[in-house]
């Protein structure tokens, strides 16, 4: 086995720089595993958990985009994550560890219709502060119609693939379980790893990609 080491030099989500990233772990045939490092040597303050699920977002999207998904993918935060919680990863010098002598299995890939793949979670909102007006769908099973909060979105490590449920102050809705998760309304705008993007859209989908992604885990 041999495996390029993809660390974090710019912006995490830079998605330039992580494509030419890919693209150069790629041009040796050899490789076939990438192992992502979200740490940066000259930063001072301590990373933030979200910006390192970002980076590793924004490389397996290169890595989909490049329709290499025949590439193992270790992923070495250092310090604990929602992904590393979600697909139950150490972090540190055990991630380090494991990404180099661990064996990947296969794990659902989800992505949306923007082909941005998420690790952590993924939200509808509505623009400007502002209640989510609109109707949401998970599969065939509709899970609101009307105003609320927000939806909150998850991967699960698990067949189907994604998880949703709607946010609310005091109890949450049920979470409901699928392979897509679409909401269409007037105001949407869709948190990524807890980043908004304030463009206001009438139609955003959440979903499990076509292959599965090759994952290093314990």
């Amino acid at each position: 086995m041999s495996f390029a080491l993809i660390t974090q030099s710019s912006r995490s989500d830079d998605k330039q720089a992580a494509r030419a990233a890919v693209a150069d772990a790629l041009s040796d045939s050899e490789v076939t595993r990438i192992i992502v490092e979200p740490r940066v040597s000259e930063r001072f303050a301590p990373t933030i958990a979200e910006e390192n699920d970002t980076f590793l977002d924004a490389v397996v999207a290169a890595l989909m985009a490049a329709e290499r998904l025949d590439v193992e993918v270790a992923y070495v935060s250092p310090e604990p994550t929602a992904a590393t919680r979600r697909y139950r990863l150490p972090h540190g010098p055990q991630a380090r560890q494991l990404a180099e002598t661990g064996t990947a299995t296969p794990v659902p890939l989800i992505r949306d219709d923007a082909a941005t793949v998420v690790f952590g979670s993924a939200r509808h909102l509505g623009a400007n502060g502002e209640k989510l007006h609109g109707e949401c769908y998970v599969d065939n099973e509709r899970l609101f119609d009307g105003d609320v909060r927000s939806v909150l979105i998850e991967p699960t490590l698990e067949a189907p693939g994604l998880r949703a449920q709607v946010e609310r102050w005091l109890l949450p809705g049920k979470w409901i379980h699928g392979r897509a998760v679409q909401t269409g309304g007037t105001n949407i705008v869709v948190e990524r790893e807890g980043v908004v993007n304030e463009r206001v859209l009438k139609r955003s989908t959440f979903y499990r990609h076509v292959a599965d992604l090759l994952l290093v885990r314990p």
